[in-house]
């Protein structure tokens, strides 16, 4: 790529060309990364600390924090530091690792919230043989299937673009860097390209969100013949990770979903998905759930005890 690129930085327009609102976004944006980091990492730290915390519904929720903090981390970093210099500047090998990363943890947090969704279908369809079908190994098999499916996803989203010779211009009008504006700076015809990263983002989006449905439709078919007890428990559930679904599927399938142009609502789009959506991971799943809760507070006491020891 480098003998027919010109081009080896791009420059990232960001939210505003006017300093001093970039440094306010830049401040307002540390204070919800750390908000991300701090309330997903307390969520991972409490599954693996709590030996109550046993249920395969726990084990997927510890990943899917962890991915939320890797997945937000890929972005925010460099807008909350770029804020603070008049040119916002990225090479090209680091844009197009940007992309790796970005689509990596996309990906795998598509294949783990449809995971999920198979979870709560055992347990409320199947519940007399939700430990023998949910075991240790198969939630392993799972966790590492979503891992595999992010990773290949992402290589393939990565393998097209890193195809394109870039020539000029090197600007981008987002705060990072993603398939639809790098593919504008491409000097060649990118029409095949774009048709092919359509197909893999789509079809994943569209795959995973036709189980997902499907797996709420069946849920919802069999809440009929449960108590109003358990029916409340399963929606209270199933509610939460709805909304977390529709947080993320809804923003991207609006980015990627469609024809490879770019729109000036895409950035405010993107803060959806990449920092709106792990900063409510845990208020939704967590923070409601009276069983996390006093995990955490016994880890909390715990550490309190250790510390006055």
């Amino acid at each position: 790529m480098a003998a027919t690129s010109n081009v080896t930085e791009i420059i990232l327009l960001g939210f505003s060309q006017n300093q001093n609102v970039q440094k306010v976004l830049s401040v307002l944006f540390l204070f919800l990364y750390t908000a991300i980091v701090l309330g997903n990492g307390l969520i991972v730290v409490t599954v693996i600390a709590s030996k109550g915390l046993t249920c395969p519904m726990y084990f997927f929720l510890s990943y899917l924090s962890f991915v939320e903090m890797c997945y937000c981390s890929v972005t925010a970093p460099k807008l909350i530091f770029d804020s603070f210099f008049k040119k916002r500047v990225i090479s090209l090998q680091g844009c197009i690792t940007q992309i790796f990363f970005l689509h990596f943890f996309g990906g795998t947090e598509i294949f783990l919230l449809t995971v999920m969704a198979y979870d709560r279908y055992v347990a409320i369809c199947k519940p007399l043989h939700y430990a023998t079908i949910m075991n240790r190994r198969v939630c392993g098999l799972l966790v590492g299937a979503a891992w595999s499916g992010g990773l290949l996803h992402s290589m393939g989203q990565t393998f097209l673009i890193f195809q394109l010779p870039f020539c000029g211009p090197n600007v981008i009008d987002h705060y990072f860097c993603d398939v639809h504006p790098v593919l504008k700076l491409a000097c060649s015809n990118t029409f095949l390209i774009s048709l092919l990263i359509i197909i893999n983002g789509g079809s994943i989006s569209v795959i995973s969100f036709a189980v997902l449905l499907a797996s709420y439709v069946v849920i919802l078919h069999s809440l009929r013949r449960c108590t109003a007890q358990a029916r409340r428990k399963a929606l209270s559930t199933c509610a939460s990770h709805l909304a977390v679904v529709g947080l993320f599927f809804i923003p991207c399938s609006f980015v990627y979903m469609r024809p490879c142009v770019t729109l000036p609502a895409d950035k405010t789009v993107a803060v959806f998905y990449t920092v709106v959506t792990p900063l409510l991971n845990p208020v939704i799943y967590s923070f409601r759930n009276a069983e996390m809760n006093n995990a955490m507070r016994r880890l909390v006491s715990r550490k309190v005890i250790w510390e006055e020891k």
